[in-house]
């Protein structure tokens, strides 16, 4: 690529709709989960059960921010984020739906993935963009991309 930078705006993550049945659904799920650790006395795990429906339930009421990203020879940037090339391995393309998105494969075992939507339009150019310095990889959703996909968070 040349010196050459590219700019969109983008949505975080994708806003998925939930019916009321999800949230009845995830606090009846919660009690149970605290419910079995009344029975086992489990003091840490009913709190640990509490502040996550609680973080889940918040999480899924907020609207997703629309971010500026920049993306130039030396890497990704987004906002104040800077994900430089040299710290990923490969990228690859995601069709969420009908959102596209950029997935960046770090080189560090324990790093996690970083996902960045991007509009259609402007897609075949960003793609070439990303792989004049990386290579291409298809990208496999992992079992937490999985479980996310069907709680629909």
């Amino acid at each position: 690529m040349s010196e050459k930078t590219i700019t969109w705006e983008a949505k975080e993550y994708v806003q998925k709709d939930k019916k009321a049945g999800w949230y009845v659904g995830l606090i009846f799920v919660g009690l149970l989960f605290v419910g079995l650790g009344i029975l086992l006395k489990w003091w840490s795990f009913i709190a640990l059960i509490v502040v996550s429906v609680l973080a889940l339930i918040v999480y899924s009421v907020r609207p997703a921010r629309d971010l500026k990203y920049r993306l130039d020879s030396t890497g990704l940037s987004e906002g104040t984020r800077k994900y430089n090339f040299v710290d990923y391995r490969s990228f690859g393309v995601l069709v969420d739906g009908e959102y596209f998105a950029i997935v960046l494969n770090p080189r560090k075992r324990f790093s996690g993935r970083v996902r960045v939507y991007f509009p259609s339009e402007q897609g075949e150019k960003i793609v070439d963009a990303f792989g004049a310095h990386l290579p291409m990889e298809p990208v496999r959703l992992d079992f937490l991309d999985k479980i996310i996909n069907f709680l629909r968070i």
